[in-house]
């Protein structure tokens, strides 16, 4: 009897865009010598409304290399996620993630756990400022000897390649690395999900055309000004650089509620009147109703003033909305001295919630802020350097949180850094009694070896980023005392669990095949196949995990039934009756877990029979 297999890799995108063309247009599927095909050609009339003729003109952005940056985007990994007890806080019960390796291959993995499913994405990539790194995703196998001895491949794999401006490269390079990621994040996006990104002049452009290309023109939401000091400029050639931007883009902006924040401090002064409604509305402040604006005739009617005089002129609201605000009292007729009226308009204190539209502009927080927050956390003294080179300060990242997120939704940075953004959740989650959920994603870039993170004991990236989260969570319990989610579940990328020839058996000949009599690799523990199955189930990482034990064995129970995993030798008809009992909606086994060849058919049977709802898989 045949037993589904979990498949243990992310979706292949290429099949996936194939059969959704082929739905739209089955005339366009065609056959080749290497099988079906798209035929581009009748494609391309079947999206015209004339006759094509060989190749036209368009509007949009090119370089060399975006064609393999689109096929980056699409291949599919099988590699996986092993989970990192040791480095995690209340791995169990936490809903925190943090993730170290590539973002491209974690951003794969999170397709099907978290497609659809994240509210808010931050994130604060390479500027390319000549200075920084750019990740080349792709090179072969038989240079990584070569490159790693040359100190252009990382202990992790990866390829760092400074990107000077004088590259020829230059601008490809970075729009290469960007590209996949973005094309990768928006899938895990909500409908009303919205993304902000940081930047500079360097790359600002770029970057907004590529986003208006993976995401549309018509989802762009603003370009933010963030005026991160006041003073500067000694080595300025030209002007003093005082800003960055954030780019902000939306999934759908018809889903898109306003983007609101609290009223800054300095425009509570303003309200500075009392009325009947004090209680409920607060104080207010006034301003004329009368219009200075251009002539616009649907605002010109009469009004009559409470002496019985009719003033016609042009005013700042319509009829129909002058008759509202006067049921509701918030229209003012004040006499001058000379018995003339004048007409107000009231604001008060409360009015949407005390919130107001984000401005464009954010001038009261500095660049400066987050190395005094590190400071702090780290105990750097006088003098010294702090472990990370430009953090973003967390009150700028609140500034974003606040006005896109609601309780308990998920906010995902795939550049972590320093973990400002994990330590701006949890500020605000402290605050507000929420429950907001994070993700972070950071490559474990080695430290200089001179540098004083180097000297602190962080090897990594990821080791200074972990440890903030700790550090943070400390502080802010000490201080609030407040009962929120502090930990994390800390998941390194790896190649997979399984050997080889779990994934191309065709590739060996049967007497080597009796070499793998376990599909597993020697050294992966069922926390690691565990992990490797939720991913490819679709399940989120954050799920509640315990640890069960039926009949002797241990099983993993995630989400009460949502998941059972059971790894033991073994697997009998015994087994099969009692754990039958919890009625899971999936299970998964060892293909050689179990006792023998009539119990894995059995055990099946026993399921369908006592079960009916139970899917089982074996790996």
């Amino acid at each position: 009897m045949s037993i589904d297999k979990l498949d243990l890799q992310s979706p292949d995108m290429v099949n996936t865009n194939f059969e959704k063309l082929a739905e739209l247009f089955p005339n366009c599927v065609t056959e080749t010598a290497e099988g079906k095909a798209i035929d581009f050609n009748l494609l391309k009339q079947e999206l015209n409304h004339s006759v094509v003729e060989g190749n036209k003109e368009r509007y949009r952005l090119e370089w060399p290399g975006k064609k393999e940056a689109i096929v980056t985007a699409n291949l599919p990994t099988t590699k996986t996620l092993r989970p990192i007890r040791e480095d995690s806080v209340d791995f169990d019960n936490t809903e925190n993630i943090y993730i170290e390796g590539d973002n491209l291959e974690v951003l794969k993995l999170l397709q099907e756990s978290y497609l659809n499913k994240i509210k808010m994405i931050y994130i604060d990539p390479p500027y390319n400022t000549g200075n920084d790194f750019v990740y080349k995703d792709n090179f072969t196998g038989d240079k990584e000897k070569e490159l790693y001895e040359s100190g252009q491949l990382d202990e992790y794999n990866q390829r760092l390649i400074v990107n000077p401006e004088t590259a020829g490269r230059y601008h490809s390079d970075w729009l290469s690395m960007m590209y996949p990621r973005l094309k990768l994040a928006r899938n895990l996006l909500t409908d009303d999900g919205v993304i902000f990104i940081s930047i500079d002049d360097h790359e600002v452009e770029n970057l907004k055309k590529i986003m208006a290309e993976v995401f549309g023109d018509i989802n762009f939401v603003g370009q933010l000004i963030w005026k991160k000091k006041y003073i500067g400029g000694k080595h300025a050639k030209h002007f003093v650089d005082l800003h960055e931007y954030v780019i902000v883009w939306t999934k759908n902006i018809y889903c898109l509620d306003e983007m609101l924040m609290e009223r800054p401090a300095t425009e509570l002064g303003k309200f500075e009147f009392e009325d009947e409604y004090v209680e409920t509305r607060g104080k207010h402040y006034i301003r004329p109703l009368k219009s200075n604006l251009g002539l616009r005739e649907t605002l010109i009617y009469p009004i009559k003033m409470p002496d019985g005089k009719v003033i016609k002129t042009q005013w700042m609201v319509s009829e129909t909305t002058l008759r509202d605000l006067e049921k509701n009292g918030r229209i003012l007729y004040k006499q001058k001295r000379d018995g003339e009226y004048n007409i107000y308009r009231k604001y008060y204190e409360r009015d949407g919630e005390g919130k107001v539209k984000v401005p464009t502009i954010i001038e009261d927080v500095a660049n400066a802020d987050a190395k005094v927050e590190i400071k702090n956390l780290f105990n750097v003294g006088e003098g010294r350097e702090i472990p990370f080179e430009n953090p973003k300060p967390t009150k700028l990242i609140k500034y974003f949180i606040k006005p896109s997120t609601k309780d308990k939704d998920i906010i995902l940075d795939f550049f972590a850094g320093s973990s400002s953004t994990a330590d701006s959740v949890i500020q605000l989650n402290s605050k507000n009694d929420s429950n907001l959920k994070y993700i972070l994603v950071q490559l474990p870039e080695l430290t200089n070896e001179k540098s004083e993170a180097y000297k602190a004991g962080y090897k990594n990236i990821c080791e200074i980023g972990k440890e903030r989260i700790r550090r943070a969570s400390k502080k802010i319990k000490e201080e609030t005392g407040a009962e929120i989610d502090y930990g994390f579940r800390v998941y390194r990328l790896a190649d997979s669990n399984m050997q080889d020839v779990y994934y191309k058996p065709q590739d060996y000949k049967q007497s080597a095949l009796d070499l793998f009599a376990d599909n597993l690799k020697p050294d992966r523990t069922p926390d690691d196949l565990l992990a490797q199955i939720m991913l490819d189930w679709g399940l989120p990482l954050s799920l509640k995990i315990e640890q069960i034990e039926i009949s002797g064995k241990q099983v993993y129970k995630v989400a009460e039934n949502s998941l059972y995993a059971c790894f033991d030798k073994g697997i009998d008809e015994e087994f099969a009756k009692q754990i039958a009992k919890d009625q899971p909606l999936r299970i998964v086994f060892r293909d050689s877990g179990f006792k023998d060849d009539t119990a894995k058919s059995n055990v099946k049977q026993l399921l369908k029979q006592l079960s009916p709802e139970t899917e089982m898989k074996v790996i």
